[in-house]
Protein backbone atom coordinates (compact mmCIF):
# COMPACT_ATOMS: atom_id res chain seq x y z
CA UNK A 1 0.00 0.00 0.00
CA UNK A 2 1.37 3.22 -1.01
CA UNK A 3 1.38 5.74 1.53
CA UNK A 4 1.07 10.11 0.80
CA UNK A 5 4.49 12.06 0.74
CA UNK A 6 3.60 13.57 4.16
CA UNK A 7 2.99 10.11 5.64
CA UNK A 8 6.57 9.10 4.64
CA UNK A 9 7.97 12.55 5.34
CA UNK A 10 6.63 13.36 8.66
CA UNK A 11 9.65 16.25 9.35
CA UNK A 12 8.03 17.82 6.66
CA UNK A 13 4.42 18.50 8.48
CA UNK A 14 6.71 18.97 11.23
CA UNK A 15 8.88 21.73 9.63
CA UNK A 16 5.78 23.39 8.32
CA UNK A 17 3.51 23.88 11.28
CA UNK A 18 6.29 25.07 13.13
CA UNK A 19 7.21 27.65 10.81
CA UNK A 20 3.69 28.68 10.63
CA UNK A 21 3.11 29.10 14.26
CA UNK A 22 6.65 31.08 14.18
CA UNK A 23 4.57 33.29 11.40
CA UNK A 24 1.78 33.82 13.63
CA UNK A 25 3.66 34.48 16.52
CA UNK A 26 5.75 37.44 15.14
CA UNK A 27 2.65 38.79 13.35
CA UNK A 28 1.03 38.96 16.61
CA UNK A 29 3.64 40.66 18.58
CA UNK A 30 4.65 42.68 15.59
CA UNK A 31 4.51 46.67 15.26
CA UNK A 32 2.58 46.53 12.18
CA UNK A 33 0.28 44.28 13.66
CA UNK A 34 -0.28 46.64 16.86
CA UNK A 35 1.30 44.82 19.56
CA UNK A 36 4.63 46.31 19.52
CA UNK A 37 6.63 43.97 21.18
CA UNK A 38 8.89 43.01 18.10
CA UNK A 39 10.14 46.27 16.55
CA UNK A 40 10.33 46.70 12.44
CA UNK A 41 13.84 46.31 12.38
CA UNK A 42 13.70 42.73 13.92
CA UNK A 43 11.09 41.72 11.75
CA UNK A 44 13.25 42.45 8.78
CA UNK A 45 15.95 40.56 10.12
CA UNK A 46 13.49 37.47 10.34
CA UNK A 47 12.22 38.01 6.91
CA UNK A 48 16.18 38.26 5.89
CA UNK A 49 17.05 35.36 7.91
CA UNK A 50 13.99 32.82 6.11
CA UNK A 51 15.09 34.19 2.73
CA UNK A 52 18.49 33.05 3.70
CA UNK A 53 17.26 29.66 4.96
CA UNK A 54 15.67 29.14 1.39
CA UNK A 55 18.56 29.64 -0.08
CA UNK A 56 20.21 27.02 2.23
CA UNK A 57 17.95 24.02 1.78
CA UNK A 58 19.10 25.05 -1.78
CA UNK A 59 22.62 24.48 -0.97
CA UNK A 60 21.62 20.98 0.79
CA UNK A 61 20.11 19.57 -2.05
CA UNK A 62 23.34 20.74 -4.53
CA UNK A 63 25.98 19.67 -1.77
CA UNK A 64 24.35 17.42 0.75
CA UNK A 65 22.27 15.24 -1.49
CA UNK A 66 24.06 15.50 -4.83
CA UNK A 67 27.60 15.92 -3.35
CA UNK A 68 28.28 19.06 -5.62
CA UNK A 69 30.22 21.49 -3.08
CA UNK A 70 28.86 24.62 -5.19
CA UNK A 71 31.13 27.88 -3.68
CA UNK A 72 28.80 30.19 -5.95
CA UNK A 73 24.95 30.06 -5.60
CA UNK A 74 25.36 33.26 -3.45
CA UNK A 75 25.87 34.19 -7.16
CA UNK A 76 22.39 33.21 -8.00
CA UNK A 77 21.27 34.80 -5.03
CA UNK A 78 22.37 38.28 -5.73
CA UNK A 79 21.39 38.25 -9.08
CA UNK A 80 17.98 37.58 -7.93
CA UNK A 81 18.15 40.86 -6.11
CA UNK A 82 19.48 42.77 -8.68
CA UNK A 83 16.41 41.91 -11.22
CA UNK A 84 13.69 42.64 -8.66
CA UNK A 85 15.92 45.89 -7.86
CA UNK A 86 15.99 47.56 -10.91
CA UNK A 87 12.28 48.07 -11.43
CA UNK A 88 11.90 48.96 -7.43
CA UNK A 89 14.48 51.68 -8.32
CA UNK A 90 13.17 52.78 -11.89
CA UNK A 91 9.53 52.84 -10.30
CA UNK A 92 10.06 54.59 -7.73
CA UNK A 93 12.57 56.86 -9.21
CA UNK A 94 9.90 57.45 -12.20
CA UNK A 95 7.47 58.82 -9.82
CA UNK A 96 8.88 61.35 -7.83
CA UNK A 97 10.29 62.50 -11.21
CA UNK A 98 6.94 62.73 -12.82
CA UNK A 99 5.88 64.51 -9.57
CA UNK A 100 8.79 66.95 -9.69
CA UNK A 101 8.26 67.73 -13.13
CA UNK A 102 4.91 67.79 -13.55
CA UNK A 103 5.19 71.47 -10.95
CA UNK A 104 6.54 72.90 -14.14
CA UNK A 105 5.15 75.68 -16.52
CA UNK A 106 4.90 73.09 -19.50
CA UNK A 107 4.26 69.58 -19.19
CA UNK A 108 6.87 67.09 -19.60
CA UNK A 109 7.47 64.93 -22.39
CA UNK A 110 7.84 61.14 -22.09
CA UNK A 111 12.00 61.68 -23.14
CA UNK A 112 11.95 64.55 -20.71
CA UNK A 113 10.93 62.60 -17.83
CA UNK A 114 13.13 59.31 -19.43
CA UNK A 115 16.23 61.69 -19.35
CA UNK A 116 15.56 62.78 -15.85
CA UNK A 117 15.19 59.16 -14.26
CA UNK A 118 18.17 58.13 -16.12
CA UNK A 119 20.19 60.91 -14.59
CA UNK A 120 18.63 60.11 -11.26
CA UNK A 121 20.17 56.66 -11.19
CA UNK A 122 23.13 56.91 -13.31
CA UNK A 123 24.52 60.41 -12.33
CA UNK A 124 26.24 58.98 -9.65
CA UNK A 125 28.40 57.09 -11.99
CA UNK A 126 28.85 60.02 -14.23
CA UNK A 127 25.92 58.91 -16.75
CA UNK A 128 22.43 59.62 -17.58
CA UNK A 129 22.26 57.03 -20.58
CA UNK A 130 19.74 53.65 -19.78
CA UNK A 131 21.70 50.70 -20.27
CA UNK A 132 20.39 47.92 -22.45
CA UNK A 133 19.86 45.88 -19.43
CA UNK A 134 17.43 47.79 -18.04
CA UNK A 135 15.47 48.22 -21.05
CA UNK A 136 12.39 45.84 -19.30
CA UNK A 137 13.15 47.87 -15.78
CA UNK A 138 9.52 49.24 -16.79
CA UNK A 139 7.39 45.82 -15.90
CA UNK A 140 7.12 44.41 -12.67
CA UNK A 141 6.10 41.19 -14.69
CA UNK A 142 9.16 40.59 -16.68
CA UNK A 143 11.72 41.71 -14.17
CA UNK A 144 10.05 39.16 -11.83
CA UNK A 145 10.19 36.35 -14.17
CA UNK A 146 14.15 37.47 -15.12
CA UNK A 147 14.38 37.20 -11.06
CA UNK A 148 14.44 32.68 -11.88
CA UNK A 149 15.47 33.29 -15.53
CA UNK A 150 18.39 35.20 -15.27
CA UNK A 151 19.88 32.79 -12.43
CA UNK A 152 18.59 29.50 -14.05
CA UNK A 153 20.27 30.55 -17.63
CA UNK A 154 23.74 31.15 -16.14
CA UNK A 155 23.67 28.16 -13.87
CA UNK A 156 22.28 25.98 -16.94
CA UNK A 157 25.15 27.68 -18.81
CA UNK A 158 28.11 27.10 -16.45
CA UNK A 159 26.69 23.41 -15.47
CA UNK A 160 26.34 22.62 -18.88
CA UNK A 161 29.96 23.17 -19.86
CA UNK A 162 31.75 22.75 -16.04
CA UNK A 163 29.36 18.97 -16.30
CA UNK A 164 29.99 17.83 -19.75
CA UNK A 165 33.26 18.12 -19.38
CA UNK A 166 33.23 15.89 -16.34
CA UNK A 167 34.61 18.55 -13.73
CA UNK A 168 34.41 16.74 -10.17
CA UNK A 169 35.22 17.47 -6.17
CA UNK A 170 37.42 20.74 -5.67
CA UNK A 171 38.20 21.44 -9.00
CA UNK A 172 34.42 22.01 -9.79
CA UNK A 173 33.93 24.44 -6.26
CA UNK A 174 36.89 26.30 -7.45
CA UNK A 175 35.00 26.89 -10.73
CA UNK A 176 31.97 27.61 -9.34
CA UNK A 177 34.14 30.42 -6.93
CA UNK A 178 35.57 31.84 -9.86
CA UNK A 179 32.32 32.58 -11.35
CA UNK A 180 31.24 34.14 -8.35
CA UNK A 181 34.34 36.45 -8.46
CA UNK A 182 34.31 37.16 -12.30
CA UNK A 183 30.47 38.01 -11.61
CA UNK A 184 31.44 40.36 -8.52
CA UNK A 185 34.58 42.01 -10.06
CA UNK A 186 32.30 42.52 -13.10
CA UNK A 187 29.42 44.29 -11.14
CA UNK A 188 32.03 46.25 -9.30
CA UNK A 189 32.79 48.16 -12.73
CA UNK A 190 30.63 51.11 -13.49
CA UNK A 191 30.02 49.93 -17.08
CA UNK A 192 28.56 46.79 -15.81
CA UNK A 193 24.77 49.01 -16.11
CA UNK A 194 23.93 48.98 -12.24
CA UNK A 195 25.96 51.68 -10.44
CA UNK A 196 29.34 49.40 -10.26
CA UNK A 197 30.08 49.62 -6.43
CA UNK A 198 27.18 52.07 -5.38
CA UNK A 199 24.38 49.05 -6.21
CA UNK A 200 21.07 49.91 -6.00
CA UNK A 201 19.31 51.38 -3.12
CA UNK A 202 16.08 52.64 -1.58
CA UNK A 203 14.60 49.53 -2.31
CA UNK A 204 12.80 49.05 0.91
CA UNK A 205 10.43 51.75 -0.53
CA UNK A 206 7.83 49.84 -2.61
CA UNK A 207 6.27 52.31 -5.53
CA UNK A 208 3.09 53.59 -5.25
CA UNK A 209 2.25 51.94 -1.32
CA UNK A 210 1.57 54.39 1.43
CA UNK A 211 1.60 52.13 4.26
CA UNK A 212 4.52 52.58 7.06
CA UNK A 213 7.38 50.31 7.26
CA UNK A 214 6.27 48.61 9.72
CA UNK A 215 3.04 47.29 7.68
CA UNK A 216 5.12 46.59 4.51
CA UNK A 217 8.11 44.44 6.68
CA UNK A 218 5.08 42.12 7.30
CA UNK A 219 4.37 41.75 4.24
CA UNK A 220 8.07 41.01 3.31
CA UNK A 221 7.98 38.48 6.53
CA UNK A 222 4.86 36.66 4.96
CA UNK A 223 5.72 36.30 1.65
CA UNK A 224 9.63 35.10 3.01
CA UNK A 225 7.95 32.88 5.38
CA UNK A 226 5.48 31.30 2.56
CA UNK A 227 8.42 31.06 0.04
CA UNK A 228 10.50 28.98 2.48
CA UNK A 229 7.44 26.91 3.17
CA UNK A 230 7.17 25.85 -0.77
CA UNK A 231 11.22 25.83 -1.07
CA UNK A 232 10.87 22.87 1.56
CA UNK A 233 8.23 21.16 0.08
CA UNK A 234 9.41 21.34 -3.23
CA UNK A 235 12.84 20.15 -2.70
CA UNK A 236 11.74 17.71 0.36
CA UNK A 237 9.64 16.23 -2.89
CA UNK A 238 12.41 16.00 -5.27
CA UNK A 239 14.89 13.94 -2.61
CA UNK A 240 11.83 11.74 -1.31
CA UNK A 241 10.90 9.71 -4.44
CA UNK A 242 13.25 8.08 -7.91
CA UNK A 243 15.26 11.40 -8.53
CA UNK A 244 16.42 11.66 -5.13
CA UNK A 245 17.56 8.34 -4.63
CA UNK A 246 19.82 8.99 -8.11
CA UNK A 247 21.32 12.36 -7.05
CA UNK A 248 22.18 10.41 -3.50
CA UNK A 249 24.10 7.56 -5.45
CA UNK A 250 26.09 10.28 -7.64
CA UNK A 251 26.65 11.38 -4.63
CA UNK A 252 28.05 8.59 -2.56
CA UNK A 253 29.33 6.67 -6.03
CA UNK A 254 28.86 8.64 -9.61
CA UNK A 255 30.83 5.91 -11.72
CA UNK A 256 28.57 3.30 -10.28
CA UNK A 257 25.50 5.36 -11.19
CA UNK A 258 26.59 6.09 -14.83
CA UNK A 259 27.18 2.23 -15.56
CA UNK A 260 23.94 1.85 -14.15
CA UNK A 261 22.57 4.27 -17.35
CA UNK A 262 21.52 6.71 -15.58
CA UNK A 263 22.91 10.39 -17.37
CA UNK A 264 24.74 11.85 -14.57
CA UNK A 265 25.68 15.07 -16.01
CA UNK A 266 21.51 15.16 -17.06
CA UNK A 267 20.76 14.94 -12.93
CA UNK A 268 23.99 17.46 -11.41
CA UNK A 269 22.51 20.25 -14.36
CA UNK A 270 19.39 19.66 -13.52
CA UNK A 271 19.57 20.12 -9.57
CA UNK A 272 22.05 22.98 -10.42
CA UNK A 273 19.39 24.81 -12.16
CA UNK A 274 16.46 24.32 -10.38
CA UNK A 275 18.79 25.14 -7.19
CA UNK A 276 19.72 28.41 -8.56
CA UNK A 277 16.44 29.29 -9.49
CA UNK A 278 15.00 29.10 -5.80
CA UNK A 279 18.27 31.25 -4.60
CA UNK A 280 17.59 34.07 -7.37
CA UNK A 281 13.55 33.80 -5.53
CA UNK A 282 15.57 34.06 -1.97
CA UNK A 283 17.39 36.97 -3.32
CA UNK A 284 14.73 39.35 -4.77
CA UNK A 285 12.57 38.43 -1.32
CA UNK A 286 15.49 39.35 0.69
CA UNK A 287 17.28 42.82 -0.67
CA UNK A 288 13.95 44.87 -0.15
CA UNK A 289 14.02 44.26 3.43
CA UNK A 290 17.91 44.86 3.50
CA UNK A 291 17.06 47.98 1.28
CA UNK A 292 20.39 47.71 -0.69
CA UNK A 293 22.24 45.82 -2.45
CA UNK A 294 25.78 46.29 -4.28
CA UNK A 295 28.57 43.81 -5.83
CA UNK A 296 29.92 43.06 -2.25
CA UNK A 297 27.02 41.12 -1.50
CA UNK A 298 28.08 38.74 -4.25
CA UNK A 299 31.63 37.99 -3.34
CA UNK A 300 33.02 34.45 -2.99
CA UNK A 301 32.83 34.75 0.93
CA UNK A 302 29.00 34.54 0.64
CA UNK A 303 29.06 31.87 -0.89
CA UNK A 304 31.53 30.53 1.69
CA UNK A 305 29.44 31.51 4.56
CA UNK A 306 26.55 29.54 3.06
CA UNK A 307 28.48 25.57 3.19
CA UNK A 308 29.54 27.03 6.77
CA UNK A 309 25.86 27.59 7.90
CA UNK A 310 24.59 24.07 5.54
CA UNK A 311 27.83 22.23 7.40
CA UNK A 312 26.72 23.29 10.91
CA UNK A 313 22.89 23.13 10.71
CA UNK A 314 23.93 19.54 9.18
CA UNK A 315 24.21 18.45 5.09
CA UNK A 316 21.88 15.85 3.98
CA UNK A 317 19.11 17.13 6.21
CA UNK A 318 16.85 19.64 5.21
CA UNK A 319 15.71 20.90 8.18
CA UNK A 320 19.02 20.85 9.08
CA UNK A 321 20.20 23.31 6.95
CA UNK A 322 17.46 25.56 8.03
CA UNK A 323 18.48 25.33 11.70
CA UNK A 324 21.87 25.88 10.81
CA UNK A 325 21.39 28.69 9.30
CA UNK A 326 18.79 30.03 11.57
CA UNK A 327 20.89 29.89 14.22
CA UNK A 328 24.20 31.18 12.93
CA UNK A 329 22.33 34.39 10.93
CA UNK A 330 20.59 35.44 14.26
CA UNK A 331 23.64 35.12 16.53
CA UNK A 332 25.51 37.00 14.08
CA UNK A 333 23.06 39.58 13.83
CA UNK A 334 23.37 39.71 17.82
CA UNK A 335 27.12 39.72 18.15
CA UNK A 336 28.04 42.15 15.54
CA UNK A 337 25.09 44.24 16.03
CA UNK A 338 27.00 45.15 19.45
CA UNK A 339 24.10 43.56 21.36
CA UNK A 340 26.63 41.21 22.70
CA UNK A 341 28.40 42.62 25.70
CA UNK A 342 32.29 43.02 25.20
CA UNK A 343 34.27 41.11 27.82
CA UNK A 344 37.52 42.81 29.75
CA UNK A 345 39.88 40.40 30.59
CA UNK A 346 42.13 43.17 31.96
CA UNK A 347 44.93 43.14 29.61
CA UNK A 348 43.00 42.65 26.62
CA UNK A 349 39.30 43.47 25.85
CA UNK A 350 37.21 41.03 23.92
CA UNK A 351 34.90 42.93 20.76
CA UNK A 352 32.41 40.46 19.67
CA UNK A 353 32.08 42.61 16.54
CA UNK A 354 35.92 41.89 15.52
CA UNK A 355 35.74 38.23 17.19
CA UNK A 356 33.03 36.73 15.70
CA UNK A 357 34.11 35.58 12.47
CA UNK A 358 36.97 33.51 14.34
CA UNK A 359 33.77 32.16 16.92
CA UNK A 360 32.17 30.85 13.68
CA UNK A 361 35.37 29.65 12.03
CA UNK A 362 35.75 27.83 15.32
CA UNK A 363 32.86 26.24 15.25
CA UNK A 364 32.78 24.83 11.95
CA UNK A 365 35.97 23.29 12.55
CA UNK A 366 34.71 22.09 15.71
CA UNK A 367 31.83 20.75 13.88
CA UNK A 368 33.52 19.07 11.28
CA UNK A 369 35.91 17.24 13.53
CA UNK A 370 33.44 16.28 16.32
CA UNK A 371 30.06 16.48 14.61
CA UNK A 372 29.97 16.06 10.89
CA UNK A 373 25.94 15.24 11.18
CA UNK A 374 25.82 18.31 12.33
CA UNK A 375 22.69 20.22 14.48
CA UNK A 376 20.37 17.88 12.53
CA UNK A 377 22.29 14.59 13.40
CA UNK A 378 20.70 15.22 17.04
CA UNK A 379 17.70 15.12 15.56
CA UNK A 380 18.74 11.59 13.81
CA UNK A 381 19.80 10.27 16.89
CA UNK A 382 16.50 10.99 18.78
CA UNK A 383 14.59 9.67 15.57
CA UNK A 384 17.17 6.87 14.95
CA UNK A 385 16.99 7.27 11.33
CA UNK A 386 19.94 7.35 8.52
CA UNK A 387 21.51 10.53 7.56
CA UNK A 388 20.37 11.45 3.80
CA UNK A 389 17.78 9.10 3.70
CA UNK A 390 14.94 11.94 3.81
CA UNK A 391 14.40 15.10 4.12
Amino acid sequence: MNRSFIARNPSVLIFLSILALFTLLVTLLSEGFGAGLVSTSMVKTLGKTLCLCLIAVAMDLIWGYTGILSLGHFAFFGLGGYMIGMWLMFERTRQIVVTSLSEGVLPPTPEDIQAAIGNQIFGVVGSSEFPLIWMFADSLVLQLAFVVLVPGALAFVFGWLAFRSRVTGVYLSILTQAMTLGLSLYLFQNASGLRGNNGLSGLQNLPGVTAPQSVVSLWFFWASALALALGYLLVAWVVSGKFGSVIRGIRDNEARVRFLGYSVESYKLAVFTLTACISGIAGALYYPQAGIINPAEVAPIASIYLAVWVAIGGRGRLYGAVIGTALVSLVSSWFTGGQAPDVNLGFYTIKWVDWWLVLLGLSFVLVTLYAPRGIGGLFDLVARKNPGEGP
